[in-house]
């Protein structure tokens, strides 16, 4: 089959972040349910930042299912020293010949650092706050965010319905800012973002 045949590689980049262990949201992500629902709305590759603390779970995972579950490459990784930047990157779309990739989207730990890092990119995120938290703050930004339409928040048990609400939002995404802002053109709100912020790639 031709390159511009095959179906394009469409990525879900999970991270549990750093600090705080996050086993509930991981043993989720690696489920049976959340996984079909990936692979129902086209996904292709499930790149996992576990974390310290989730080392067990994802290679017992992996030592059940050594070629991942329901048509999805699964890999994944502790930690990264210089950031998840390239991570989030791989789920940007491209349409390069012989390497196309679709649009795809991140599933964050409600840490404002990690969601500002995936809002600039301007692709759908969903954020999950972590209810081991005392201090729980992390569920009012997430209900905040969700509540203006610039993220899904999900419980970390109900992540696959997650999934559909994350495809719904790509087409907002990409149509904002808003007809009301009195701006002319769709920039996307990653470039918003960028262009407010001072972001240089």
């Amino acid at each position: 089959m031709a390159d511009e045949e095959q179906k394009p590689t469409k990525v879900c980049f999970v991270t549990i972040g750093a600090t705080a262990p996050f086993n509930l949201l991981l043993s989720n992500v690696l489920n049976t349910r959340f996984l079909d629902s990936l692979s129902l709305y086209g996904y292709t590759d499930l790149l996992i930042q576990f974390g310290n603390e989730g080392r067990v779970i994802f290679e017992e995972y992996m030592h059940k299912y050594p070629f991942g579950e329901c048509g999805l490459n699964i890999s994944g990784f502790d930690f990264n020293r210089t950031g998840l930047s390239q991570e989030m990157l791989s789920t940007k779309g491209n349409k390069d010949v012989g390497r196309r990739r679709a649009e795809g989207m991140i599933l964050s730990h409600a840490g404002s650092g990690s969601i500002l890092e995936a809002l600039r990119i301007g692709i759908p995120l969903v954020v999950v706050p972590n209810p081991a938290l005392q201090d729980n703050h992390q569920q009012e930004l997430a209900d905040e965010l969700s509540k203006q339409g610039y993220a899904v928040s999900s419980d970390p048990t109900d992540i696959a319905s997650a999934v559909r609400k994350a495809e719904s939002l790509r087409s907002r995404l990409q149509g904002w800012p808003p007809i009301n802002s009195g701006q002319d053109t769709s920039q996307g709100l990653g470039q918003v973002m960028a262009d407010e912020m001072g972001f240089i790639d």
